[in-house]
């Protein structure tokens, strides 16, 4: 029998999953599990696409892009920051996963290594390890509001160290980045020499006033920071399986050819419905963060009422990240009793890192009642066990 490769035989598996996955087994289960909008695609998206399609749209595009849908990410960056963007600053991408991937392949050697948040988003780990790198955990800390720190930051960089990734509004804390300590960190990163890949995914879904700032905008950054972002949360659009690069045109120039090796092109009638997002999404995004503000306070009061929880109060995202070690077990030992026992289920906080033992993870992604009621079980539940 022909051996497996290294990287399969050990290629982590995401604990998001692996709850999906066992929920199937209660199938009057609430699931609180994967992270994608619980709205349909907004119609003028959809028909974007099918008129494209009855326009013939349905062959090759380029391996970069459609230059109309390149210029439109363009523009929106040139206005958020008030310096010039253009189409070769900008990689259309399979999805957040592929832009996060292309980020990688530009800068990872075997053997380099890739300081990640912990807690974090797992499938960064995975790609890591695709490439033979070496991911290093950085701690995210409840009481500094899971930010990044710029001396923790400092500790982790070794001679071998060639980029750290950023991602705020956070998966799975739900925390948000001040720019007091962007800039912090902007200057270790300037002294050390390395690269942020900055996973911009949730930057519309933010709260209570916030605007998301990136480290892209600090002056003297330009050259080091690659954004990745998505149309998937933004728009609700996760299975169209769109996103894209923003960085520095002379590394983007470059990027065409990595597609050509993996994808060749993202579909032109796909593009064809992002340049119509663009033009006239905004109304969408103010409606569906409304919704997410309201569940995220039925969420996070919701779970603070319940005796020994903790609920991080979300700032961006849809997630709640709660605290449940005052129980006395693991996060995956309690996520499994809360949906044997609740019909609940969460995602354990171990899935993210080793920091993220002793939480839970919840995406409010979902309807109220869906919501109302999963704290309802879990309530009960705590109230008759504890």
């Amino acid at each position: 029998m022909v051996t497996m490769s290294d990287i399969m035989e050990n290629y982590p598996r995401s604990g998001i999953r692996v709850m999906f996955e066992l929920a199937n087994q209660y199938p009057d289960a609430i699931a609180l599990t994967v992270g994608q909008p619980n709205f349909d695609t907004p119609d003028f998206i959809k028909e974007a696409a099918i008129q494209s399609l009855k326009d013939g749209l349905t062959g090759y595009v380029s391996n970069g892009g459609l230059p109309e849908l390149r210029q439109a990410i363009a523009d929106q960056y040139t206005k958020r920051f008030g310096r010039p963007f253009t189409q070769d600053n900008v990689m259309i991408a399979a999805g957040g996963m592929e832009a996060l991937f292309l980020a990688l392949v530009a800068y990872l050697n075997p053997g380099d290594e890739i300081i990640v948040p912990d807690p974090g988003y797992p499938n960064y780990l995975g790609q890591i390890a695709l490439l033979r790198g070496k991911a290093v955990p950085v701690p995210l800390r409840e009481e500094c509001g899971f930010q990044l720190q710029p001396e923790d930051l400092e500790k982790a960089i070794t001679p071998k160290t060639k980029a750290v990734f950023l991602n705020y509004p956070s998966n799975p804390t739900g925390a948000f980045m001040d720019k007091e300590t962007l800039y912090k960190l902007a200057e270790v990163v300037k002294k050390h020499n390395i690269m942020v890949v900055s996973d911009e995914v949730y930057e519309h879904i933010v709260y209570d006033g916030r605007e998301c700032f990136s480290m892209a905008q600090i002056p003297g950054m330009e050259k080091q920071v690659i954004i990745t972002n998505s149309f998937s949360k933004t728009y609700a659009m996760t299975g169209w399986r769109l996103g894209y690069v923003v960085a520095d045109a002379q590394l983007v120039k470059l990027m065409p050819q990595l597609q050509e090796a993996l994808v060749s092109c993202i579909p032109g009638f796909i593009q064809m419905a992002a340049i119509a997002a663009i033009a006239n999404g905004q109304e969408a995004i103010a409606q569906m963060v409304t919704h997410y503000a309201r569940r995220r306070d039925i969420m996070a009061d919701g779970l603070n009422q319940i005796p020994g929880f903790h609920c991080f109060r979300p700032q961006g995202a849809f997630y709640a990240f709660a605290n449940i070690k005052s129980f006395g077990k693991t996060s995956l030992e309690f996520a499994q009793e809360l949906l044997e026992k609740a019909g609940v289920v969460c995602v354990p906080g171990s899935a993210f890192g080793e920091m993220g033992e002793g939480y839970i993870r919840s995406s409010y992604a979902n309807s109220d009642e869906n919501l109302i009621e999963a704290l309802r079980r879990m309530d009960t539940y705590i109230r008759s066990a504890y």
